[in-house]
């Protein structure tokens, strides 16, 4: 993919975007990168290859191929009921659980019959602290009031749920006995070489150096900076846009058989295939098109961040960029979606 037809300082200038940090990919290796402008407005701290952004839901994509990853290892089920394996907390029984189950593939695919509550999924309040995955499923955090439960027969709506990939983070922990974290280092970030990516929802250790600041669409930076989300498997991923460039790479060469983490052709094809029905739905991704014109995305919005990962599998070329701007429109109306239009033209 190469960018067309589009001047990004001056449209940065126009949305009052302060950083933007694009990773290029085609025939399964990076094509390019490139890096505009500042980590934090009135610094003199510039976006460059290691600038780590908040990924925000694309943290979703990692959970998906961690999930497949952990299936190929023979960890998980794709279809088996998921309080089967779950330890510390389970999906509540009820009316809507009587006939089909919640699983692991409709929880990747949000088609689990879990919806969010609504005002839920705060960024960290670091007054109140953080919540245990057990405390936030049962309803007894200011980041969930409401005990989280099945609210429509499994497989028969979609709803976009953050508390399902809480469900499936206390799924992974409680069937490998570690932190969620411990085991996207282990089986993720350590074999992919992904040394700017990580999911440590406190960050008074890190180098702030590296990372951006967020800002909010008049380009001014939000309370505390660096907002955090203390649900790792929904949207806890702090990366580069290069980082994040490899683990895409890393499924769209697992399509082809060439998987560096060992994934099998045929689960990789699972994670990119429309599931129970919905065209747009995969296992962690969402879909457009088919065959060899079939595309894959996720997006990130949060606060002061917004970021896009775009990939054609088949046609082996994508994108990711990552912006420290949350414009407060659909990422596809601003600046993502003008250079997304770009590279695609």
């Amino acid at each position: 993919m190469k960018l067309n037809n589009i001047k990004i300082e001056e449209r940065m200038e126009h949305y009052n975007v302060n950083g933007l940090s694009i990773a290029l990919f085609e025939e399964g290796k990076i094509s390019g990168t490139e890096n505009y402008r500042l980590l934090e407005v009135n610094s003199d701290r510039k976006v460059n290859d290691d600038s780590i952004f908040s990924a925000c839901s694309i943290s979703k994509f990692l959970t998906g191929m961690l999930a497949i990853k952990l299936l190929e290892e023979g960890h998980l089920n794709l279809d088996e009921i998921v309080n089967e394996r779950l330890v510390t907390w389970k999906v509540p029984e009820n009316e809507y659980t009587k006939n089909k189950k919640v699983t692991l593939r409709n929880l990747l695919s949000h088609q689990s019959g879990i919806k969010d509550p609504e005002g839920s999924f705060l960024e960290l309040n670091s007054d109140i602290g953080f919540p245990s995955m057990v405390e936030l499923l049962e309803g007894k955090s200011h980041y969930c009031k409401v005990p989280i439960e099945v609210q429509f027969e499994p497989e028969s709506e979609f709803h976009y749920s953050d508390a399902g990939y809480c469900i499936i983070q206390q799924l992974i922990e409680d069937v490998t006995k570690k932190q969620f974290y411990q085991v996207v280092n282990e089986f993720i970030f350590e074999l992919l070489g992904m040394k700017n990516s990580q999911l440590n929802t406190t960050m008074s250790e890190l180098d702030r150096d590296n990372f951006s600041c967020g800002h909010n669409k008049n380009g001014e930076l939000v309370d505390g900076k660096h907002p955090i989300y203390p649900y790792p498997a929904a949207s806890g991923l702090w990366t580069t846009s290069l980082d994040l460039a490899e683990l895409v790479l890393e499924l769209m060469n697992a399509v082809k058989g060439e998987s560096k983490l060992g994934i099998s052709e045929s689960l990789a094809k699972e994670m990119i295939t429309p599931q129970r029905g919905e065209s747009w739905t995969g296992l962690g991704v969402f879909l457009e098109g088919s065959e060899k014109e079939l595309e894959i995305t996720s997006l990130g919005w949060g606060v002061g961040f917004q970021c896009m990962m775009v990939a054609h599998p088949h046609l082996e070329k994508g994108a990711v960029i990552m912006t420290n701007a949350e414009l407060g429109v659909h990422q596809l109306e601003g600046i993502i979606g003008e250079i997304y239009k770009s590279l695609l033209s």
